[in-house]
């Protein structure tokens, strides 16, 4: 594993609650000056395609994120490195033509739901978590949120959930859940599982700064 900062993946099915989980973490862990990275920034650029194709693209399997380009930029900002990370366009399926620029603080967090999928990813995780939500309540969760943030239609939003989000949830996400090393629930209060995951942290660097300690 690289030396530099902490890395801690959060996995988890759609609107678990993994990025408000994270959020939640950047802000109580402030000291280690974090940088949040959503693994949604990830989603291959649509638009060389028709709208009309973009919007039958199946968005909750793997090959849908450029995997390889996450690798790369948490390799750099694992080694000290600056990366230009992608900002994504969820209205429209491509990437804006402005990527953002980050630099790395003493905690990188990233966060999404093929977090703990990629083996090769996984390896640069100090700490890898799970959200897990009962299935009803991520529906309802996703409603809300895509109609409000994204310009989805009530209709477009039931009917993605049940032909692609949820199947692709029950093969590819929660087979990950296994990788965790420690799984909260969505529903708990954020402060009692951000203090779960950051008693883990303290653990973590409690064994970086013994003497003789190999990493």
């Amino acid at each position: 594993m690289p030396k530099g900062p902490q890395i801690v993946g959060i996995a988890g099915p759609s609107c678990s609650g993994k990025s408000e989980l994270a959020r939640c973490l950047v802000k109580q862990l402030s000291e280690k000056n974090p940088v949040l990275l959503p693994l949604d920034s990830y989603y291959h650029d649509l638009s060389p395609l028709d709208p009309v194709e973009r919007e039958k693209r199946n968005f909750d399997v793997p090959e849908a994120l450029d995997h390889d380009l996450c690798r790369q930029q948490l390799l750099t900002l694992a080694n000290g490195g600056a990366i230009d990370k992608p900002v994504y366009d969820f209205a429209a399926h491509m990437r804006l033509p402005q990527p953002e620029r980050i630099s790395p603080g003493r905690l990188v967090i990233i966060e999404g739901l093929f977090a703990l999928y990629w083996q090769e990813i996984r390896s640069l995780f100090h700490m890898s978590v799970f959200v897990t939500l009962h299935d009803h309540v991520c529906l309802s969760r996703r409603i809300e949120r895509d109609t409000r943030d994204r310009g989805r239609s009530l209709e477009s939003v039931v009917s993605q959930y049940t032909e692609t989000v949820r199947p692709m949830n029950e093969q590819y996400i929660l087979p990950t859940m296994k990788f965790a090393d420690i799984a909260v629930s969505g529903e708990d209060p954020l402060d009692r599982s951000t203090a779960l995951i950051m008693n883990h942290i303290g653990e973590i660097d409690n064994q970086q700064s013994k003497p003789g300690d190999g990493r």
